[in-house]
């Protein structure tokens, strides 16, 4: 296995141009990011926040400050609704086993929408095992979920609903005051969680405007270190812990706090928030120009998901008929332009995305997606040399399986 990476890494030599898309998966953390982190490692606050000395006051106090950070950008009411995780993953396990385990005595209905990302999905499939009854509300063509159909879901025995702010996937911008406005007329002592992770830093989302009682969110989504998320649990909202230990500054999630991380997070906030409009506003422009430029000029390719202010203003989501998407990022990446196939989640499995599924997409159609997203660091530059490498990339698949099916 090692010998063919180092071929697949050797043949990438020599590129001249490279346009990392690949934000679904993993960021590139720009370097204001990693300066505000580096000195929290061996030189300041680098002590255990819970200990009585020099370091642990310092990293006490670097917490808080960062707490305070997010908890601004999130519209918190106090620093304690921020509770930081190890990432998205964990934020979405412990919102709902969490919420599960702290109100089964109340009911044991889950409802949820069909294209949650996996850490939602696969969660839900967990605790069905454990008697709880799950239903999943369908979704239209556009990834719109049903609201008819949640309201017909939901009832005195559900204790818990969850739909995505922003689909990870297709950009999908969900209802979801609407959906939170269904859940609560039916039973306010419902709770409502919300993976924002894909809306923070791209959409106006403030949780106090919302009143969601959960909501997760993602460092590296907003060009921040990996390893480190947060769920925000709103005041009065009582959960469960999901794991067991030692006790420091965060309640809900046990071990020493990862504070250089958590200035990393705190700093890609702040960079993200600064001049938010501009940022969003470049990244929509970027992002019309890719889709106008696949859409526009090439045959037989899919948006997935919907247009405009509908959708993310950093999500580009297509398929491309007659080409596999496997195939596709490899001869994207021989080339310089990393993206990701189908579901980022389960593209080694060689699965179809199970939102695009869900969206009424046939599989040779899901199989021949791949998903870009830009940021506020991608040039028009870094979009033409896209647009220039994609049609060339999209032949050569084509050709190759069109000399198959001729054999």
């Amino acid at each position: 296995m090692i010998e063919n990476v180092k071929e697949l890494l050797k043949a990438h030599e020599g590129l001249k141009h490279e346009v990392y898309l690949d934000i679904e998966n993993s960021s590139i953390v720009p370097k204001e990011v990693v300066d505000a982190m580096l000195p929290y490692f061996n030189q300041h606050a680098y002590g255990n926040p819970t200990l009585t000395h020099k370091p642990g006051w310092e990293a006490f106090e670097t917490i808080m400050e960062s707490s305070q950070k997010i908890a601004t950008s999130l519209g918190c009411k106090t620093l304690e609704e921020v509770n930081f995780t190890p990432g998205e993953t964990e934020a979405n396990n412990l919102a709902l086993i969490g919420t599960a385990f702290s109100m089964k005595d109340k009911g044991k209905k889950i409802v949820i929408s069909e294209i949650e990302p996996l850490s939602v999905l696969h969660v839900a499939d967990l605790l069905n095992k454990h008697g709880f009854t799950i239903v999943k509300i369908p979704v239209d063509g556009e990834g719109f979920i049903n609201l008819e159909k949640l309201r017909d879901a939901v009832d005195k025995e559900t204790i818990l609903v969850s739909v995505s702010t922003v689909n990870h996937e297709i950009g999908t911008i969900e209802p979801v005051k609407e959906a939170l406005e269904i859940v609560k007329d039916k039973n306010c002592e419902m709770i409502f969680h919300t993976d924002a992770s894909d809306a923070y830093g791209k959409i106006p989302f403030n949780t106090r405007d919302l009143d969601v009682d959960l909501a997760t969110v993602s460092s590296y989504k907003i060009l921040g270190p990996r390893g480190i998320g947060a769920l925000y649990v709103k005041e009065g909202v009582s959960i469960n812990r999901i794991l067991e230990g030692q006790i420091g500054t965060q309640k809900l999630w046990p071990g020493v706090e990862n504070t250089p991380s958590i200035v990393g997070f705190a700093k890609a906030c702040e960079l993200a928030f600064h001049n938010f409009e501009e940022n969003v506003n470049h990244m929509r422009r970027l992002r019309d120009k890719l889709i106008d430029g696949v859409i526009g000029k090439m045959s037989d390719v899919r948006l997935n998901g919907p247009e405009g202010n509908k959708r993310a203003p950093d999500n580009v989501n297509i398929s491309f008929l007659r080409c596999e998407g496997e195939a596709l990022t490899i001869e994207l990446s021989l080339n310089g332009v990393y993206v990701s196939s189908g579901s980022a989640c389960t593209r080694r499995l060689l699965q179809p995305s199970h939102v695009l599924v869900a969206i009424g997409r046939k599989f040779v159609e899901a199989h021949g997606s791949i998903l870009m997203k830009v940021t506020r660091y991608h040039t028009e530059e870094d979009i033409d040399y896209v647009l220039e490498v994609i049609p060339k990339a999209v032949k050569r698949i084509r050709g190759i399986v069109g000399s198959m099916e001729m054999k």
